[in-house]
């Protein structure tokens, strides 16, 4: 899975900049997400979520909003209006040139102009928030140190995570007197808040508020130990994942599509690591999980080399069972029984350390059926023909790069 760059118009007719992530096989569903007041697409947190939910099988575009990122236009004449605006654009666009959005997940300030922009967008079905502020007014604070200069002036430089950025009194009055009581009253879409209990940011009693003035379907999720950036990469994954399981629950006729012939590219594994020695496998539509045993990692799969010793003893035991159905010999089962050990060569004297380093994969095959000791010695003679095996002994080349988007 890769990020693909897109742009399109926004609200005040500015490009916005966007990056779409599709998921292995075709989309269960699109997502839309905004990030958090002032951050942009590229923000860590906003990635991770990306990662999950197309891992979970959704299509996501995230987007910068207008003049923060890459995209156009000034910061300082945007409002939450606009946010929102530029929220149902994009939602449109994608509706115009992919599939109309089925959810729509929004970051702080972003949740709160999810839960607006809901209203102006049919296609969605469904509302995630993570750490929003119950009103847009709480966003004002930021702005408490340069009131004066913004009555005096109608604009004024602020510092936020280390950049400035030239804001506009019209914000300011914007956020103060924006509301999304109706939105939320209205909203008639299942809604999910997820909040930090101890988010310094914006408190836990935004969800409380959000929670009670909305309608049912609803549920909340703590997000124990988070901070409201989500600026632990586990805990950004953790939860797009649940927004992810959510969603299958609160559109029931959104299951995972059976990936049409071709369409799932199956020599591709997607390896990730968050927390720990625990790794999630993904090998096309399929997932398994490699571990280290006690002590190392947490024990809950087999180890790389485990995992390894398995694709050579399937390949094995595969291309057995080819061989002999095409023969039409009496095979009726094969069983593959494969140890990893080093050791060092005994008849290497005169070689160096690293040369006499010798990786010894023993593979031993119990062959069931009413086979001949000819056949059994032929069998035992392709074992050796697998394509793993040949790829183990052939011309192998690791090539290893960044993807700086992951």
């Amino acid at each position: 899975m890769r990020d693909e760059s897109v742009s399109f118009e926004g609200s005040s007719g500015h490009v916005l900049s966007g990056r779409i992530r599709r998921p292995a096989g075709e989309a269960r569903g699109w997502v839309l997400l905004a990030h958090c007041f002032t951050c942009g697409k590229d923000l860590r947190a906003a990635r991770m979520l990306t990662n999950a939910l197309a891992e979970a099988g959704f299509a996501v575009l995230r987007f910068d909003f207008t003049g923060l990122g890459d995209s156009e236009g000034d910061f300082e004449r945007t409002t939450f209006v606009s946010n929102v605006a530029d929220l149902v654009h994009a939602g449109r666009w994608l509706q115009q040139t992919e599939q109309a959005p089925c959810v729509v997940v929004g970051h702080s300030l972003g949740g709160t102009a999810a839960i607006a922009a809901a209203a102006r967008l049919p296609s969605v079905r469904a509302v995630a928030t993570i750490g929003a502020p119950f009103s847009p007014g709480h966003a004002a604070w930021i702005l408490d140190s340069v009131r004066e200069e913004l009555a005096a002036k109608g604009q004024a430089t602020i510092t936020l995570a280390g950049r400035q950025l030239c804001v506009g009194e019209e914000l300011l009055r914007d956020l103060e007197s924006a509301s999304i009581e109706q939105d939320l009253a209205g909203l008639r879409r299942p809604l999910l808040v997820l909040h930090a209990p101890l988010d310094d940011v914006v408190g836990i009693d935004n969800a409380r508020a959000l929670y009670e003035a909305a309608r049912h379907p609803k549920s909340f999720v703590s997000l124990d130990g988070a901070d409201h950036l989500l600026g632990k990469p586990a805990d950004a994954r953790w939860a797009g994942k649940v927004i992810a399981a959510w969603a299958e629950r609160a559109l029931p006729d959104f299951g995972v599509p059976e990936p049409a012939a071709g369409s799932v590219d199956r020599q591709t594994v997607e390896v990730v690591t968050a927390r720990g020695f625990r790794t999630e496998v993904r090998a096309g539509p399929h997932r398994l999980v490699a571990d280290e045993p006690p002590g190392i990692g947490t024990d809950t799969g087999p180890t790389p080399y485990g995992l390894l010793l398995a694709s050579l003893g399937a390949c094995t035991s595969m291309t057995l069972r080819m061989y002999a159905d095409r023969k039409e010999w009496p095979l009726e089962e094969v069983t593959v029984r494969l140890t990893h050990r080093r050791t060092h060569r005994e008849d290497c004297e005169d070689c160096d350390a690293q040369e006499r380093k010798l990786e010894v994969i023993e593979r031993t095959l119990v062959l069931s059926g009413d086979l001949d000791d000819a056949q059994r010695q032929r069998l035992l003679q392709i074992a050796d023909r697998c394509p793993v095996h040949r790829t183990l002994h052939g011309n192998l080349e690791v090539r290893t790069s960044l993807d700086e988007m992951q």
